[in-house]
């Protein structure tokens, strides 16, 4: 009954009028804390994308856009863009052998190595010699090929999980997606991947806590006759550093560790005198789930067929499989606070007397927790043509327990785009910061990296270390994010918030109302490989 008294409530929301910049803003924190307490309720189970609990998540975002003013903008006029999925997850733990000088010796589940799933075949049999390709990276750009010299086809590659060192950390960030190095790895022809822990993932995501999760339901969009997107060489598991001293020795996996830990030219480089056999089944299942679009239209009629993107991901990881008591992750912080803050933007931006010149598209997208799934999908097949989107603002997982005192802004330094970042903090009295915690990769774990890739000028910016910030991100992270913990028993700040929100709102008009589209700063690491416009 709860339910559905709230979305009868989302769909005759009051539009809030734009309050005075430094005044506190009683009504947008208000409507904050609604959505997030509709969105992190439990009723909702944590928003797993391909569920009906997901499902009704979007129908209360598309509810809360009509009652906005926004105008739908998905597929054949309605509010939603269907994204087609495939999704797999383990049918029973895999088994694993290696054999060395015709010895094989089995190696053991969650202790020597253990799974993440990829959405693939329901069954993955591969036995095959292994060829240690140090990053598995191949990058003209930076004049770099782990792969040089070494012939891997009908092999298995194994590399380090965490990109190398010494590079820009965005670079080095997007040079470490597990995704990509598959695609390259599937593109020299290996039969597999092994993804060898290091010192940096295990800071990040420990291996205790990944063997847990590997059960986890992977995603990816399919293709329109049902099969997934080409992701590369099948990902055959993560072997921890037990399982690589098995795999290379104690000697050689301690060398190869040191360099890695160092920064320095990795050992031992090319084929193992061993093999691996593995066989895998899968559970897999096609299901669809949506992005939900909105429009505010633009006002010039020589810009309006234009739009600036925002992005909030709607989805969170839903509840876990096993355990007593609490099961479900609410996911209030992550990322509940990021719709509720985007649709409160285009609340604010929809009631702004002078409207923007060009369209916004306000966006939830689905599916990011599996792997930026919806995002890629809406950026490679927008609802508009796609060379109309001029740029991405995105919203994700924005820390707000503590009155913030600057801002990381990801990518904005690579376009036109930081401009009007830095007016946006400027008015509202913040700081840009790097980022604190290159470390943790966020430049390629958000949405906007899917606009990335197809050439859009983006950013995503987070409240940052300043003050309290440090020590509130790091409780956050330790002790409550995919957690059950994240639900509105958070110590959420309202007026930060609300905050957060002006900013973002700023920069989102800026870049609607400017004369000229984004473009990337002339030699850009990312505009080049990716074509934006003003890179070359």
């Amino acid at each position: 009954m709860r339910l559905n008294l709230l979305l009868a409530g989302a769909a005759i929301a009051v539009i809030a009028t734009t309050p005075a910049r430094s005044a506190p803003d009683p009504a947008q924190e208000s409507q904050l804390r609604g959505h997030v307490t509709f969105l992190a309720d439990d009723a909702l189970r944590g928003r797993e994308a391909g569920t009906p609990d997901y499902d009704v998540a979007a129908a209360y975002v598309a509810a809360q856009m009509l009652a906005i003013g926004l105008e739908p903008a998905g597929a054949d006029g309605n509010w939603y863009q269907p994204v087609p999925l495939v999704t797999a997850s383990a049918a029973a733990e895999p088994e694993m052998t290696l054999t060395r000088g015709g010895t094989a010796t089995p190696l053991a589940f969650g202790t020597d190595f253990t799974l993440r799933a990829v959405a693939g075949p329901e069954r993955v049999q591969v036995s095959a010699p292994v060829v240690f390709a140090g990053y598995g990276i191949s990058d003209p750009a930076i004049g770099r090929d782990d792969y040089a010299g070494l012939d891997v086809r009908g092999k298995i590659v194994a590399i380090l999980y965490s990109g190398p060192k010494g590079l820009n950390s965005e670079i080095s960030a997007h040079l470490g997606s597990r995704a990509d190095r598959a695609v390259t790895a599937g593109r020299k022809g290996a039969a597999g991947i092994l993804y060898l822990m290091t010192s940096q993932i295990e800071g990040a995501y420990p291996f205790d806590q990944m063997k847990r999760a590997w059960q986890s339901r992977a995603m990816a969009w399919a293709n329109a006759d049902g099969t997934p997107r080409d992701l590369g060489a099948p990902a055959l598991g993560v072997v921890s550093f037990a399982g690589a001293d098995k795999l290379f020795g104690a000697k050689r996996w301690a060398a190869i560790r040191a360099a890695d830990d160092a920064g320095k030219p990795l050992p031992h480089r090319g084929p193992l005198d061993a093999a691996i056999a593995t066989d895998q089944r899968f559970t897999v299942e096609r299901t669809t789930s949506p992005n939900v679009v909105g429009r505010i239209p633009g006002s010039d009629p020589s810009l309006a067929a234009e739009a600036v993107v925002l992005t909030a991901h709607l989805d969170h990881v839903g509840t876990r499989a096993t355990g007593e008591g609490d099961r479900i992750s609410n996911g209030a912080m992550d990322n509940a606070i990021g719709i509720a803050a985007m649709l409160e933007v285009a609340r604010t931006l929809r009631a702004s007397p002078t409207p923007p010149r060009r369209s916004i598209l306000v966006v939830a997208v689905t599916a990011e927790e599996k792997g930026l799934i919806g995002s890629d999908y809406f950026a490679r097949f927008p609802t508009i043509a796609r060379d109309r989107i001029v740029a991405n603002v995105n919203l994700d997982m924005p820390i707000l327990t503590y009155r913030f005192q600057d801002l990381v802004a990801y990518g904005a330094d690579r376009s036109s785009i930081g401009a009007a970042v830095d007016r946006a903090a400027r008015a509202g009295g913040f700081a840009l910061v790097p980022d604190p915690d290159p470390g943790q990769a966020s430049f390629v774990r958000t949405d906007h990296y899917s606009f990335v890739r197809q050439g859009v000028p983006s950013v995503s910016l987070e409240p940052g270390p300043g003050g309290a910030g440090q020590a509130a991100t790091k409780l956050f992270l330790d002790e409550h994010y995919h957690q059950v913990s994240d639900d509105m028993k958070q110590p959420f700040d309202w007026t930060a918030a609300s905050a957060f929100v002006r900013v973002n709102a700023d920069i989102a008009l800026d870049l609607a109302n400017g004369d000229a589209r984004p473009t990337w700063k002339k030699g850009d690491y990312f505009g080049l490989l990716y074509g934006g416009p003003g890179a070359k």
